[in-house]
């Protein structure tokens, strides 16, 4: 369930539904009715950049399908060149407030912008004073000029100083703005002042920056009858070093950023074409194209009955798609393991609320996005394939399935058993997440693994507490906690540590059953995770991150990838 936070629905409503387009693989998978399915391919050649619709094997609702769009492949490159004699479309130098200073003769003190100012006889200075630009986050001058090797330069705004990640990275969709507009072909990306940064700073800047180029390029129109296709083809990152160790980190900026787009794909996808079995083939065409490491097993209804999943399965039960549950497996190069890993992700691809029914104002009209928290996770699932670390082995773990109303639909009141044993009184039908992860979080323990990190747009009052920019964690494990939130601070995704408050699990209690699905109003993201705690094993280090306020980008109605970068830094830091 999502609760609606106010900023979503204003955001979200009137918004064109934009769906899914899907890496086509030639492989397809069969599922059987009463045996387990494992996939172990050989890896299938990609086509770059090339993201495609495929034909599903079912039809799907309103004869909706995606255009096929080719996305051009960017190409990156570091270079140490004087920016004066680049050329090129667009010369962007990211510019600080202190960058902006002038002299008495109102001339750049800055060395970059002087010479360039210098080489354009004022005109920087001068348009700089007219269009009151000083430096802010958000300002950004772009000029046609002539008098150097590139055809425009552009001043885009860093505000008082940047170093961190999400700074940089906001910069690159300043650049990835600019070249849209000008229909560039080709960029090169300076920062006015680098001399603050340490070498390894550098090598993240430089990453942060072709990330956040990649994903502010990326428009998803393949819903839209017309779509232009975008023009930028290379970006060269000028300053801020050389050699192999920055083209490793740029090659790990473009893995990334593809997963992210990936996963924001998939959030976007809506409810006609998404369905449990096409997420789940989803699941089974990443297996296909990195089997040298994944293999899948993907259950359906009667296996999962035969593993006690009623928690489950009572929220499947009132769809017509029938639920599929998908277990990924990546095991590393050489098959050394020091450490065993779950990620686990909420499957909701529609959500209705069941007979607790989401009414106007709920914002049943996005429960397409509920299954943002599987997306992260096949997201994380692509770009391991494509980094391969060693010596960790991960399993991924979905619980797919449709809340919906009909006949055979879970009713409030029921007593639903998990495949745990221990049982739930249901006393709303729209706090469906849960009980699905609850038999997720079941299996995935019982893979033997170390440490588990569950994702869920699981609770609207998460999103009231934290707003849209900021997940919430609860985990009993402070080390756990201290992992994830480095991760975070690495990735540029920002994350608050909640409260497991313990004497909130009273709310929680049944006279009927061991314990209900839902609390009381007041702290209900935290008695949601008091409520997955139930179902991991002690011995395992478990966190749960609530993603409901973060998964969409308010402004534009559109997915954001949340916490996809954050589960590949976590699953890097553990592999080293």
């Amino acid at each position: 369930m999502i609760a609606s936070a106010a900023s979503v629905i204003a955001a979200l409503r009137g918004s064109s539904s934009k769906s899914s387009s899907f890496l086509l693989v030639t492989t397809t998978l069969r599922l059987a009715s009463a045996s387990r399915i494992s996939i172990s391919a050989a890896p299938l050649r990609q086509a770059p950049q090339k993201l495609m619709a495929h034909t599903l094997a079912w039809a799907t609702l309103g004869l909706t399908q995606p255009a096929n769009i080719e996305i051009p492949k960017i190409s990156f490159a570091a270079k140490e060149v004087d920016v004066t004699e680049w050329k090129g479309d667009i010369l962007a130098v990211g510019v600080t407030e202190k960058d902006t200073e002038k002299d008495e003769k109102l001339n750049y003190v800055n060395p970059i912008l002087k010479k360039l100012d210098s080489m354009l006889g004022g005109l920087l200075a001068e348009a700089s004073s007219e269009e009151d630009f000083s430096g802010k986050v958000g300002q950004s001058i772009v000029l046609r000029i002539s008098g150097l090797g590139s055809k425009r330069v552009g001043l885009i705004g860093l505000g008082k100083s940047a170093l961190t990640t999400s700074s940089f990275k906001s910069f690159g969709e300043s650049v990835a703005a600019a070249a849209k507009s000008a229909q560039a072909c080709n960029v090169a990306i300076v920062l006015a002042s680098s001399e603050e940064l340490s070498a390894e700073s550098k090598l993240h800047s430089a990453s942060a920056i072709a990330s956040g180029t990649i994903l502010g390029i990326f428009e998803d129109k393949r819903y839209k009858s017309e779509s232009k296709i975008p023009t930028l083809r290379s970006v060269d990152i000028v300053g801020l070093g050389a050699g192999p160790h920055l083209e490793k980190k740029l090659k790990y900026a473009e893995d990334v950023s593809s997963a992210i787009i990936f996963g924001r794909e998939l959030v976007n996808s809506p409810a006609n074409v998404l369905t449990p079995g096409a997420l789940a083939e989803e699941a089974s065409k990443i297996a296909a194209m990195y089997g040298d490491v994944f293999t899948a097993k993907i259950l359906n209804k009667e296996q999962c009955k035969e593993l006690k999943m009623g928690s489950y399965l009572a929220v499947a039960a009132a769809s017509a798609n029938p639920p599929h549950f998908i277990h990924l497996c990546y095991k590393p190069p050489g098959g050394n393991v020091k450490v065993k890993l779950a990620l686990v992700g909420k499957g909701l691809t529609f959500d209705s609320g069941g007979y607790n029914i989401k009414t106007a104002g709920s914002a049943i009209e996005i429960m397409k996005v509920d299954m943002g928290g599987s997306a992260a996770v096949l997201g994380a699932a692509k770009a391991l394939g494509q980094i391969k670390p060693l010596g960790v082995e991960v399993h991924f773990v979905v619980a797919a399935c449709e809340n919906m109303i009909s006949g055979t639909g879970m009713r409030p009141g029921d007593i639903v058993t998990a495949s745990n044993g221990k049982t739930i009184e249901v006393n709303n039908t729209d706090a469906e997440g849960r009980l699905t992860l609850a038999d997720a979080l079941v299996y995935a323990c019982n893979q033997g693994v170390d440490k588990i990190v569950d994702l869920a747009t699981l609770t609207g009052a998460c999103g009231v507490a934290l707003g849209p920019s900021i997940a919430g964690v609860f985990t009993p494990s402070d080390e756990l906690a201290k992992e994830i939130l480095e991760a975070a601070e690495v990735s540029g995704e920002k994350l608050w540590r909640m409260p497991m408050e313990e004497s909130y699990w009273e709310s929680m209690k049944s006279g009927v059953a061991d314990m209900v699905n839902t609390g009381g109003r007041a702290g209900g993201a935290i008695t949601a995770a008091l409520f997955l705690k139930q179902f991991v094993d002690e011995k395992v280090q478990w966190l749960h991150m609530d993603i409901a306020g973060t998964v969409v980008n308010e402004k534009k109605g559109m997915a954001t990838g949340f916490g996809i970068i954050t589960l590949v830094e976590w699953v890097l830091k553990n592999a080293s």
